[in-house]
């Protein structure tokens, strides 16, 4: 089971190198009458099984007509399809040819910005790497991708919803909408307009050669925003936090060959993982390693907790140990990508980019952490969200 943030670890004397704890601890709370589970088989099992269903934002509602949910939402045999249909855009060959080619000619560019401007704010400029990947991935290739960046961060007020009620939850309903609108037309149709004409090796090629309409074609483009743009900004900017904060771990990390600055990024997201929380609901009876689920139950998964369970991660879980992975032959991510058949497919994309942009930006000449990021949480994700991360460099 988990350990005891009271536990004292006999090898690092209790450290706990986690940032983003006390504010996950004050804010995570599983839907209402949810059963929480928190150790690592557990959770695995329930992600594996296929007798459990979605059951977090906006999923108990009735869909009557399935194509307007992304697949990231869908279960069953009609997710199966459409996740097989989409995988081929995040295999590591293509990671490693195609997408790997936009990653190194955006993060050169956007450090000679940083040069040139002698620093600038990270979660500006990791979320413009982010945007860049993700749309070459997407096919978000047609109209101004800075201006895109500032449309899409204008849409996303939309995961701040649940936060809200009455007149201003009303307002913030029309706001989405208009945003998402704008959007659509800026971006998403000029998109769709040039790969009616000539189809391309991306996903909105792929989604019109399955007849979605121009709105289902919108409704991918947000979910891959969020999935795909905003919670690898806040994984970056939280892994340049930890780099700063530790000059032998940055030294490591500049040092170290592909192999192992995947490694020690996978470390920091077991203990700073991004998604804290997934609901699950039973539609059968379910054998767990720690009990039974009875059909209908709802549980809600503690990706933080599972990524600290002693037995699995090994002694001194909040201590950040590179090195744990290979330790106790797991592989390094644990839970913080999901697991079973919704785990995240651009886990890798997300990975390999962060990798690219932290080996560039930590090799900068006179780097330097200005100020640290002001940190909040979304409930609308359950994520934190690190803002106003200030660097310095030599021009």
């Amino acid at each position: 089971m988990t350990a005891s943030s009271t536990d004292v670890c006999p090898v690092h004397g209790g450290r706990d190198d986690r940032k983003s704890a006390a504010l996950a601890t004050a804010n995570v709370k599983p839907k209402p009458g949810a059963e929480v589970v928190a150790g690592f088989e557990d959770v695995r099992r329930v992600l594996r099984s296929q007798a459990m269903r979605q059951a977090g934002a906006g999923q108990d509602e009735d869909r009557d007509d399935l194509t307007q949910s992304s697949v990231f939402f869908l279960d069953g045999e009609d997710h199966k399809r459409r996740r097989t249909a989409i995988a081929k855009f995040f295999t590591p060959k293509v990671i490693a040819t195609r997408h790997r080619t936009v990653m190194e000619r955006t993060a050169d560019e956007l450090m000679a910005m940083l040069r040139a401007d002698r620093g600038g704010r990270l979660d500006d400029v990791s979320f413009r790497m982010t945007v860049a990947v993700a749309a070459e991935i997407v096919g978000l290739t047609n109209s101004n991708q800075l201006r895109m960046a500032k449309r899409i961060k204008r849409s996303l007020i939309g995961t701040e919803l649940g936060n809200h009620t009455g007149l201003r939850r009303s307002v913030m309903q029309v706001l989405v909408g208009v945003h998402a609108l704008n959007f659509m037309v800026q971006d998403v149709l000029p998109a769709v307009r040039a790969r009616r004409k000539e189809r391309r090796e991306d996903v909105i090629s792929h989604l019109l050669d399955e007849e979605y309409s121009n709105q289902q074609i919108l409704i991918e483009c947000m979910t891959y925003a969020v999935a795909g743009m905003v919670t690898t900004r806040e994984f970056i900017v939280m892994a340049a936090w930890h780099l700063f904060d530790d000059d032998a771990l940055r030294a490591r990390f500049v040092a170290g060959d592909e192999a192992d600055q995947l490694a020690i990024l996978e470390e920091i997201l077991r203990i700073e993982p991004v998604a804290a929380m997934l609901h699950r609901r039973a539609t059968e009876e379910t054998p767990l390693p720690s009990g039974t689920l009875a059909e209908g139950e709802v549980v809600a998964l503690s990706i933080r907790d599972a990524n600290l369970d002693e037995a699995t991660v090994g002694e001194c879980p909040h201590a950040l140990d590179p090195d744990r992975a290979t330790k106790v032959r797991m592989v390094g991510a644990y839970m913080s990508f999901g697991d079973g058949s919704h785990r995240c497919p651009g886990a890798n994309v997300a990975l390999h980019e962060s990798r690219v942009f932290l080996d560039k930006l930590m090799k900068l000449p006179g780097l330097e952490l200005v100020r640290p990021p002001t940190m909040t949480w979304n409930d609308g994700i359950m994520s934190y969200e690190l803002r106003d991360a200030v660097v310095s460099c030599d021009a």
